[in-house]
């Protein structure tokens, strides 16, 4: 009988395209060799070209379906992305403190297209609930700025960025820096040691799913056993390579493409 891979849990929204959301977090996992299971919080009619509808699942919902994950099964690491409203980040939240596993919070705001998927009554769940629960949170700058009220423009302005997620309680605070010219830089610190991730950045506008991507590929090495830098450092690896495969795909921006591994 072959060995059980390790168990990453996401719990996140569905993009019925397919390049985001909970099927992005699925292929992540499955291209890192784990295990994926799920929690549905929201459904979205989502396409290349934006999200044309949403509709969240009630609490007693995303409680009922985490319980029998976790009761069951087990989790080596979770996924958060996704939550839709206020009573869907406290309920999350509350999960979580009592899981026990490492926690990847993406504190998702909006998406590629600009749509709002995170309610403006949420933001004070997410800084005040499910920040403190997260091993790493990976805000992107607009998230920064939702959080913060920070305005991202260079390195050092990342840096004052890590230090106000770390005041919200995330163990690390991994600032994705892509939305700044030059270079794809990230910046991972716990507040006393930093690690800056650096990549070329490649000419191709189809990049819908980095986000959820990076988080479902970072639990997933935390899950393997990896260490915090190490996990990130082999995320960034993968999703840059994801984003330089990344395709067409109907009319508007594509996705990244989670298979690329198997195809080099």
């Amino acid at each position: 009988m072959a060995s059980r891979p390790p168990l990453v849990l996401t719990v996140a929204g569905s993009d019925s395209g397919g390049g985001a959301g909970i099927q992005a977090d699925l292929k992540t996992m499955l291209a890192l060799g784990v295990h994926g299971m799920s929690v549905l919080t929201a459904v979205t009619a989502q396409n290349s070209l934006g999200v044309q509808g949403a509709w969240e699942l009630p609490e007693e919902a995303v409680r009922a379906q985490y319980r029998a994950v976790v009761d069951d099964i087990g989790v080596q690491a979770v996924k958060t992305g996704m939550l839709a409203s206020a009573g869907l980040v406290e309920t999350v939240a509350e999960l979580l403190a009592s899981t026990g596993a490492p926690v990847v919070v993406d504190p998702v705001g909006v998406s590629k297209h600009g749509d709002p998927l995170l309610a403006a009554s949420a933001f004070d769940a997410v800084r005040d609930r499910l920040l403190p629960t997260a091993t790493v949170a990976t805000p992107n700058l607009d998230e920064v700025a939702q959080l913060t009220g920070l305005v991202v423009e260079d390195e050092t302005g990342m840096r004052r960025a890590a230090d106000a997620i770390l005041a919200y309680g995330p163990r690390w605070a991994l600032i994705k820096g892509g939305h700044l010219a030059g270079d794809a830089v990230d910046l991972l610190t716990d507040g006393t040691v930093e690690h800056w991730l650096r990549a070329p950045r490649h000419d191709n506008r189809h990049t819908h799913g980095t986000g959820c991507t990076l988080a479902s590929a970072v639990a997933s090495g935390l899950a393997k056993g990896l260490d915090v830098p190490a996990a990130v450092g082999e995320a960034k690896a993968y999703v840059t390579g994801a984003i330089a495969a990344g395709f067409s795909l109907g009319g508007g921006i594509g996705p990244v493409d989670h298979g690329w591994s198997f195809r080099r």
